[in-house]
């Protein structure tokens, strides 16, 4: 492993980190010799098969619930006491249900405000919460995942769609205010074969991309590489989006 991938010493935090973009970032972050705490949901299980299955030691799981804060604060004072810094903050978790975006019928407030709240909010409370860890790092990075719904507009429904556009803006306001001790930058997948999106399977992937460029399907380790990218190789990159959607925006 060549210096600029060398993450020994370092601290990351990885929300959704059970299953998906998550889990292969995780194992990628830990194969590069960082300290990997795994944050899950409802995944308490797969969370520690995957713990005992990286290499490396320090790595931790810990439970957060993107709508309550109070998990987010309860895992800054767990970082703090035991590691006094967090050096990689990555934002996977959230969830979506696919609706057509002509059905508002079916995207009522009650459902699109939990969109917004998983996928937007509560990226970042994590970072509020965390934010004294990531400076005391002194060179911080955060990479949220979002998605070409951003910018294209098109996705499992329109409050996914509004939410990760969020994301981006939030992404760019936060390099502006958080620099120069902590980077900010976002990482905007197409459709990726994980069981994110409930009903999408290889098949539906396969129809989905051959219309795209590369006609690739888009693996969760394609995303992964592209977090790893912006924490290892692309250190005076803060505030931009880094698109891995094999063209299919194009």
């Amino acid at each position: 492993m060549n210096e600029s991938t060398h993450l020994n010493d370092k601290v990351a935090v990885v929300t959704g980190g059970s299953s998906g973009i998550g889990a292969a970032t995780v194992k990628m972050l830990a194969g590069a010799g960082a300290s990997v705490v795994i944050g899950y949901n409802s995944g308490e299980e797969r969370a520690r098969r995957l713990r005992e299955s990286l290499p490396g030691t320090g790595h931790e799981i810990a439970k957060l619930k993107l709508e309550d804060t109070t998990t987010t604060r309860s895992l800054a004072h767990q970082l703090q006491s035991q590691f006094g810094k967090v050096d990689v903050l990555v934002n996977s978790a959230g969830f979506t249900q696919p609706i057509a975006h002509s059905n508002l019928e079916a995207l009522d407030e009650a459902l699109f405000d939990a969109i917004m709240v998983a996928n937007a909010r509560g990226p970042y409370s994590v970072i509020r919460a965390l934010l004294p860890l990531l400076r005391a790092s002194g060179d911080a990075v955060v990479v949220n995942v979002s998605s070409i719904s951003a910018f294209t507009g098109s996705g499992s429904n329109i409050a996914y769609c509004a939410a990760k556009a969020a994301v981006d803006t939030m992404t760019k306001s936060l390099a502006r205010a958080l620099g120069p001790e902590v980077r900010v930058l976002c990482v905007s997948p197409a459709a990726v074969a994980t069981d994110f999106l409930p009903g999408r399977d290889r098949q539906a992937l396969s129809e989905f991309v051959a219309s795209t460029p590369l006609r690739r399907i888009i693996e969760p380790e394609d995303v992964a590489k592209a977090i790893m990218a912006c924490v290892t190789h692309l250190t005076v990159a803060t505030g931009v989006r880094i698109v891995v959607d094999g063209g299919r925006h194009l």
